[in-house]
This record gives structure tokens, C-alpha cells and sequence, in this order.
């Protein structure tokens, strides 16, 4: 099982990994949820930790349509993190209907491999999510997080299997909201997966 720990500085990255996290989601501003932090951090985060690093990418709070200049700050943003070094991104992008940006997202895809790619929550901001895990999977994503578009991945957990299901060995799909160490047994055992995903994870 691998235990990521969603983070917030350079300090609870070097805690993160001392309280034996798998591995870190590396953001800034988590009270707006997440946005990318800065080339300094990342570049201190990735060569001070032995456990692998994920980035968000993300240039804003709010929701999770985008300008064009915004998916270009995004790209940008990808090119530093491969350069650093980085294990992974985590990305996601939707139009103004709520679907996925796929075009966006596929040119986000191409320029961070070999990085592993994770598509970030906003997928909880759509009708069906399940419907769009192989698509994503087909594209180049390695991983979905998501909390079942429900708060918790609890309230979530139906919503969640379908989506472990529909995923089979294509594409891992981690665990999220308000996944803790008090409550991880008992969310893995009633969502069974190889990932899970939270603050206090560790």
C-alpha cells in the first residue's frame, strides 16, 4: 500500500518522509486547495526526500477551467518540474461544462512523460466520472485521484469501487478525503486499492 502524503511546504515534506509516507503531493496555498509551488521548493523538496515526489500543477484556486494562457502557465510549469527531476505531476483540466479537457490534458501528458501523470480531483466535478477512467487511462494517465465526488471517501465509497473496478490494471486509482491514519484500515478495507491519498495520511 502506498500511503501519500499531501503537503504543503519544504518542512512537513521532511516530516512526511520521517513519519514514513510513500510518498508526498507537493502544493502550495492548500487552504485554496492546492496550487503550484515554487521552483525553490520543489527543487529543495525533490533533492533532500528519498521517497518520490508529486507536483501539482495548478496556477490558481477556484475552479478548474482555465485560459488558454493559464494551460500555457501549466505547461510551463511541467517543463520545470521534469527538468528538477520531479517523479510525477498531478494535473487536470475541464471546459465550462464540467467534462474534461482533453486536449489540454493530452498536451500536458506529452510533454511531462516520463514523469507519471495523476489527473487531480476536479474529476469529482463531473456527472459520471466513471465513464472516464479508461479514457483517461488511454491517454497516458497513471493515476486518478478522487474522493467518489463526495467530501469524504466514505460518503464516496460506491462511486469509488466503480471507479477501482472500471480501472482494473490500467490505471491506479488513488483514495482520497479525509483519508487519516485513525481511519485508513477501515477505508481500506471497505475500498480496496493499491493508493491512498491525505493531510494526515502518516
Amino acid at each position: 500500500m502506498i500511503r501519500e502524503k499531501c503537503i504543503g511546504s519544504f518542512l512537513e515534506a521532511i516530516e512526511a518522509q520521517e513519519l514514513g509516507a510513500e510518498r508526498v503531493e507537493l502544493c502550495d496555498n492548500l487552504t485554496e486547495g492546492g496550487t503550484t509551488p515554487s521552483y525553490g521548493t520543489i527543487k529543495m523538496v525533490v533533492e533532500k526526500l528519498n521517497i518520490p515526489t508529486f507536483v501539482i500543477i495548478r496556477p490558481r484556486g477556484g475552479d478548474f477551467y482555465y485560459t488558454p494562457e493559464e494551460i500555457e502557465i501549466m505547461k510551463e510549469d511541467i517543463k520545470v518540474c521534469k527538468n528538477l527531476g520531479v517523479k510525477g505531476v498531478v494535473i487536470g483540466a475541464l471546459n465550462r461544462d464540467n467534462t474534461i479537457n482533453y486536449e489540454a490534458i493530452q498536451d500536458m501528458i506529452t510533454l511531462a512523460k516520463p514523469m507519471s501523470v495523476t489527473f487531480h480531483k476536479a474529476i469529482d466535478e463531473l456527472k459520471d466520472p466513471v465513464s472516464e477512467v479508461k479514457k483517461l487511462a488511454k491517454i497516458g494517465v497513471n493515476r486518478i485521484l478522487t474522493s467518489g465526488t463526495k467530501e469524504t471517501a466514505l460518503e464516496g465509497k460506491e462511486i469509488l469501487k466503480k471507479m477501482i473496478k472500471e480501472a482494473g490494471d490500467e490505471i491506479i486509482i488513488i483514495v482520497a478525503g479525509k483519508v487519516t491514519k485513525e481511519n485508513l484500515d477501515k477505508i481500506s478495507t471497505l475500498i480496496p486499492t493499491k493508493e491512498y491519498h491525505g493531510k494526515k495520511i502518516v
